[in-house]
């Protein structure tokens, strides 16, 4: 469908081939998008007579208009165009990530430095923590469903299977929905309520995977894997990888078999985040009783530069260590006191 024109959108190439759409890029030809390049993703043909995979389909498309934040996809357009090569067939518009995802990073280079994995969970906590504000659970957060910008920023995208606890929900009770090695254990056991505390033990998990180059769970089938995210302790990170203190403990509290002993929520979590990288000395590698002076990482250096795979635009305009710092004591003190009326 190259070169096709789709409202105001014209068609470059073919992205790729999910389980129900098919993703382009295209370009904007008019309006308030003319020549912004964007990503074009069309309800596939043979699962759009289905009625349950066309609601999730309009109701991804009505969460993600809810949502508006630095760290998640925006929509830009949407519809199910009268004519055309994609006549009655839904399909929407969002930004188009020109980083590689998460899931192809990890399988470049295995594994992060704790620096950079705390800063990919430091944009998530914020991306999810807006969500879960809005009453969106995630429910699929994974390394394919996160991207990096060349800039630096964090993107979180694919709400396919997202809970909106404010709306109906689609999911009948009791059926298991998300990724194997990345599923709380409430999510295992299709619990009723389930709520943003799946989104955080996600999140260790993701944190895991990212630090230690392997899942806190495997096993050779999901029943395996199910049973470990059910009863299993995973092994320590500081067992395997050489970490903070900090952010071990972070990690085995988001991986509590009971929604109740996870962060309260991901504000929270960002706050730790950002403490564990207070109490570092980068220069001189040991902990800290107080905010060092001075960080050895360049302040104007792009964070996650590095990540970004080689070949492509240098990245500009990243959040600096620096600025994660200063806004880590504000944001620690706010969790404190929110942990104190909260609990």
């Amino acid at each position: 469908m190259t070169d096709q024109q789709i409202g105001n959108w014209r068609i470059v190439r073919q992205l790729g081939v999910g389980t129900v759409g098919t993703v382009y890029l295209v370009t904007g030809t008019q309006g308030e998008f003319a020549g912004r390049e964007a990503a074009l993703k069309v309800l596939r043909t043979d699962v759009s007579e289905d009625r349950t995979v066309q609601a999730r389909f309009e109701r991804e498309v009505e969460i993600l208009e809810r949502l508006s934040h630095p760290n998640i996809v925006s929509v830009y357009d949407s519809g199910r165009p009268k004519d055309g090569p994609l006549k009655g067939q839904l399909f929407y518009v969002m930004e188009y990530v020109d980083g590689p995802s998460l899931k192809e990073v990890l399988e470049d280079q295995t594994r992060l430095d704790w620096q950079d994995a705390v800063e990919v969970g430091w944009q998530i906590c914020s991306a999810l923590q807006h969500a879960h504000n809005l009453g969106i659970v995630h429910r699929d957060l994974k390394p394919a469903n996160l991207f990096l910008e060349t800039s630096g920023a964090v993107k979180l995208g694919d709400f396919g299977i997202a809970l909106d606890t404010h709306g109906a929900e689609l999911t009948a009770t009791g059926l298991t929905v998300g990724t194997y090695a990345f599923m709380s254990p409430e999510q295992i056991k299709g619990d009723r309520g389930i709520g943003p505390a799946a989104d955080l033990y996600a999140l260790g998990c993701l944190l895991y995977r990212m630090l230690v180059g392997r899942n806190p769970f495997g096993g050779e089938n999901f029943a395996q894997i199910f049973e470990k995210h059910l009863h299993d302790p995973p092994p320590g990170v500081r067992d395997l990888v050489e970490v903070p203190v900090e952010l071990d403990k972070l990690i085995r509290d988001l991986l509590a078999k009971d929604p109740v002993g996870r962060p309260l929520n991901a504000r929270e979590v960002q706050g730790r985040l950002a403490e564990t990288l207070l109490l570092w000395d980068e220069a001189e590698g040991r902990r800290m009783q107080q905010r060092p002076a001075t960080w050895a990482i360049d302040p104007a250096k792009p964070i996650l530069s590095n990540l970004i795979r080689p070949g492509r635009a240098e990245p500009t305009n990243a959040v600096s260590w620096k600025g994660l710092v200063g806004l880590a004591a504000g944001l620690i003190a706010l969790i404190a006191a929110a942990a104190l009326m909260n609990r």
